[in-house]
């Protein structure tokens, strides 16, 4: 028996859960992870898991056994970082997640960049809009926009990011331009699918929300826009995604002196998990351009 590939498959059963889903995580057979269970077990003659259709528990021998799992892994671990660590070049692969969007204009450049000057270096780039469990779905770092609720990663912070509400000048050149909040209660705008009918606005000091009346809602930022520029109603989205309309003049920044505090952008990585050499490697080279990436985005905020 591969004791190694056996403390493996048991700690990973604990962390994903279930047999089902660290069969999908380790990339193998439900019935081969059943198998390896039951040949640790039989090997050590006591049972690891108590085992029903619904739910798994520890029993106190697999709990003390976890404890030295994770110790032993951990250390195996360590020593594979610390050799990695004398590389003079990173090899391997890294993967990352991050938003479409964001992750289309800014990360991709920056990673096309760092795997030219890096031939022994390969990536998995997975852009996508919904929240990614990056342990479980096992990234190395995630590209994050927002707060972080999640205690169990480490960040990386490399900027912030604004909202800003947006109009097409044909709109605004029928309607006038609105110079408070409150106004909005007139007005068309365009909103998220699932996404709250209330909008967020600073006013004196204090967040205030106005609720909306939305023309048309969608689940992509990019129709928004569209309908936006097509005179549908008011938008509100992040700067970046913006960034083309506003320069190009297709969309104009309203409510300037409303907006509220911009939101953080970080990389994160599990406080579980190694931070490996390449992907260090990775967060200091791009660290700083993308900083500069984000600072350069278009901010409207007068106040």
């Amino acid at each position: 028996m591969d004791k190694l590939k056996a403390m493996t498959t048991f700690v990973a059963i604990l962390d994903a859960g279930s047999l089902s889903a660290a069969a999908d995580k380790m990339n193998r057979s439900p019935a081969a992870i059943v198998r390896t269970l039951a040949n640790l077990e039989e090997y050590l003659g006591v049972r690891l898991l108590n085992r029903t259709t619904r739910r798994l528990s520890l029993t106190d021998e697999g709990t003390e056994y976890l404890h030295h799992c994770r110790r032993i892994l951990a250390e195996i671990q360590a020593a594979e970082f610390r050799l990695d660590t004398r590389r003079t070049d990173p090899a391997g692969k890294i993967t990352i997640t991050a938003p479409v969007m964001f992750g289309q204009l800014h990360i991709a450049p920056l990673l096309n960049e760092w795997l030219k000057e890096n031939s022994s270096m390969t990536a998995e780039l997975i852009l996508i809009d919904r929240f990614v469990d990056i342990i479980e779905e096992g990234f190395d770092l995630a590209l994050r926009i927002g707060h972080l609720a999640d205690s169990g990663l480490v960040a990386r912070h490399v900027g912030s990011i604004p909202y800003i509400f947006c109009a097409s000048p044909e709109l605004i050149a029928k309607r006038g331009t609105p110079d408070h909040p409150e106004q909005l209660s007139d007005w068309p705008t365009i909103g998220f699918f699932q996404a709250s009918d209330m909008w967020p606005f600073e006013i004196e000091g204090q967040i205030r929300e106005q609720r909306i009346r939305p023309a048309m809602v969608t689940n992509q930022v990019s129709t928004v826009l569209t309908a936006a520029r097509d005179g549908l109603g008011i938008c509100r989205v992040l700067n970046y995604q913006a960034q083309e309309d506003l320069e190009r003049g297709t969309l104009v920044p309203i409510l300037t002196n409303y907006q509220t505090s911009p939101m953080p952008v970080q990389f994160v990585f599990p406080h579980s998990r190694l931070l490996s050499a390449r992907v260090r490697h990775f967060l200091d080279s791009v660290a700083g351009p993308l900083k500069e990436r984000i600072a350069s985005l278009p901010r409207f905020q007068t106040k």
